[in-house]
């Protein structure tokens, strides 16, 4: 069985934080985490899930009508541990780096499929290539399109195709996506190839 720390440790601290990320990484047997990137006003990587701030921070509006340093005000509060702040990918990748050369991996979700941020699979790509971290890395999101981009830029990389129902999966599959790896929500991890 593989173990992923969904959002990093989410069931204990606040979700996609440096904290949750830092004691996901503790984890014995550990496979991986997943998180989720998406864009800000002026061009940064955040990793927050949903599109807006409202439900994690005690901002209101889109995270991509943010600058990075308005969403670096914002407060995720984490119960008795000190408050957390919005992330971007690179404090993540930061974090996690020497975790990952040595196994574990990082499902980056590209969170794309309402908002299809321009430049955000090169942007992702060219940092993990930068890190030397493209082997511990799986890209997923629901858009078939930006996993197509990402199999442009990569054509070794993995790609999972996430979607409500493996049906849904399969026929985003079979359109030509480039995924291999489906991921159903509450179905698991599925490799097809």
């Amino acid at each position: 069985m593989k173990i992923w720390a969904h959002r990093g440790c989410s069931q204990r601290y606040p979700e996609n934080t440096l904290l949750a990320f830092e004691k996901a990484a503790k984890i014995d047997g550990l496979t991986g985490i997943e998180l989720d990137i998406q864009m800000t006003k002026d061009d940064h990587m955040v990793v927050i899930h949903d599109e807006r701030v409202d439900r994690t921070t005690e901002g209101f509006g889109y995270v991509k009508d943010h600058t990075l340093a308005e969403l670096k005000k914002l407060h995720i509060y984490a119960d008795e541990n000190p408050a957390q702040q919005i992330p971007t990918i690179e404090e993540v990748l930061d974090l996690l780096e020497d975790r990952m050369k040595i196994g574990m991996k990082l499902n980056i979700e590209l969170k794309n499929s309402v908002y299809p941020y321009e430049g955000m699979e090169e942007q992702i790509v060219n940092l993990v290539h930068a890190r030397g971290l493209q082997e511990q890395v799986v890209y997923s999101s629901f858009s078939a399109l930006s996993l197509e981009k990402l199999r442009k830029l990569d054509a070794e990389t993995e790609l999972g195709i996430l979607d409500y129902k493996v049906s849904d999966c399969l026929y985003k599959l079979r359109g030509g996506c480039g995924a291999n790896a489906l991921h159903p929500y509450g179905g698991g991890y599925r490799h097809i190839a």
